[in-house]
C-alpha cells in the first residue's frame, strides 16, 4: 500500500492545490481537514515512509473528499490491496482422517497399521476380497483391511501428498498377504515370474511391507467409462489393469502401452519414488517399502 501511496502522491498535491487556488479567498479562515484515506490529523500531516516531505501545514480550501476517491478506486483495482483477500489454495491439505477402528492385537503386536490412518483418502479396492481377481475366487474376508508394516507410513505418507498437489489419490489393490493366501496363488499360478514362491519366510506382502497401487482422479469426471471406475473415482489409464500377466504390465514397458498410459505410471512412480518405495520391474502396480526383500518370520495377523 505504500508504493501505491508513493505512485499517487504527486497527483494527490496536483489536486489538492488546484483545489486550493479556486477556494483560498473565500476559506482562508476555515480550519484544515485532513483526508481520512491517508491518515494525517488536522494538526500534523503524516507521509508514508520513503517518500518526500509535504508541507506542515496543507493549503486551506483543499478538498479531501476528490483525494480520497482516487486513492479507493486505485485500491479497489489493485489485487494485491489489503482490502481484497485472495483464497488460499489448499490442494495439497491432507483431508480429515475417517473414523478408523483400532486394528486387532495380533496386528498390533505385528507393527500393522491401517493405511487410513496415514492416508486419509486413500481409495480401498482390495481385488482378493472379491472375486474379481486373476484366481476368480474371494481370497480375503469382505471387510479386509489394507494393513502395512508402520515403517512403510512416512514414505506413503509422502507419496499421497505428492500425488494430492496434483489432484490425485493412491488406489490400493493389495497390502499385507497372509501366507496360507499366498500358497493359494501360486497353486494356481506357479510361475515366479508373476506370482512369488511362497518360503519359509515372510518377505514383501507376506510381511507387510509391500504394497500394490494405482491413481485416480481426486475429483468425480462424469465422462469416466465404467470399467475405469471405482468408489466414485476416475482411474487413470495405466495400460493394463491389476494382475495382468503379460509384457505390458512390466513396469517400463513400452510396446502396446500407449504414450498416455507410459506418462501415468512416470506419475506413480515419481510419487512412490519419492516417498523410498521402488517399483518392482515385473508389475507397474507393485511398489516394496524399506527391508521388502528381508526375510522375516511368518505374520499370524488376520487382515480384518
Amino acid at each position: 500500500m505504500n508504493a501505491l501511496r508513493r505512485r499517487l502522491l504527486p497527483l494527490v498535491l496536483i489536486i489538492v492545490a488546484a483545489s486550493a487556488g479556486c477556494a483560498r479567498a473565500q476559506n482562508a479562515d476555515r480550519p484544515v481537514r485532513s483526508s481520512p484515506s491517508i491518515g494525517a490529523s488536522s494538526s500534523a500531516a503524516s507521509t508514508p515512509p520513503s517518500t518526500a516531505t509535504a508541507p506542515a501545514t496543507p493549503t486551506a480550501g483543499a478538498t479531501p473528499t476528490a483525494a480520497a476517491t482516487l486513492i479507493a478506486s486505485a485500491s479497489a483495482s489493485n489485487p494485491s490491496s489489503p482490502t481484497r483477500a485472495r483464497p488460499a489454495v489448499t490442494t495439497s491439505a491432507a483431508p480429515v482422517a475417517p473414523r478408523v477402528p483400532p486394528v486387532s492385537a495380533k496386528a498390533r503386536a505385528d507393527g500393522l497399521i491401517d493405511i487410513r490412518t496415514i492416508v486419509p483418502d486413500a481409495i480401498i479396492d482390495l481385488r482378493y476380497a472379491t472375486v474379481n481377481n486373476f484366481v476368480g475366487v474371494r481370497l480375503y474376508p469382505t471387510d479386509a483391511r489394507c494393513l502395512v508394516h508402520e515403517s512403510m507410513a512416512p514414505g506413503l505418507t509422502t507419496a499421497a501428498r505428492q500425488l494430492r498437489r496434483a489432484g490425485y489419490v493412491l488406489v490400493f489393490w493389495d497390502c499385507y498377504r497372509p501366507h496360507a493366501v499366498q500358497v493359494h496363488m501360486f497353486q494356481v499360478v506357479p510361475d515366479a515370474n508373476w506370482v512369488a514362491r511362497p518360503g519359509p519366510f515372510a518377505d514383501s506382502h507376506e510381511a507387510a511391507r509391500s504394497v500394490d497401487v494405482t491413481v485416480a482422479r481426486a475429483v468425480a469426471d462424469p465422462a469416466c467409462a465404467a470399467s475405469q471406475r471405482v468408489h466414485g473415482h476416475c482411474l487413470l489409464d495405466m495400460g493394463t489393469g491389476f494382475d495382468d500377466f503379460t509384457d505390458r504390465a512390466h513396469a517400463f514397458a513400452s510396446y502396446g502401452v500407449s504414450a498416455t498410459a507410459q506418462s501415468n505410471r512416470t506419475k506413480l512412480r515419481t510419487a512412490m519414488n519419492a516417498g523410498g518405495l521402488t517399483v518392482y520391474t515385473g508389475e507397474w502396480w507393485h511398489f516394496d517399502g524399506p527391508g521388502a526383500d528381508v526375510q522375516r518370520p511368518y505374520l499370524d495377523a488376520p487382515v480384518d
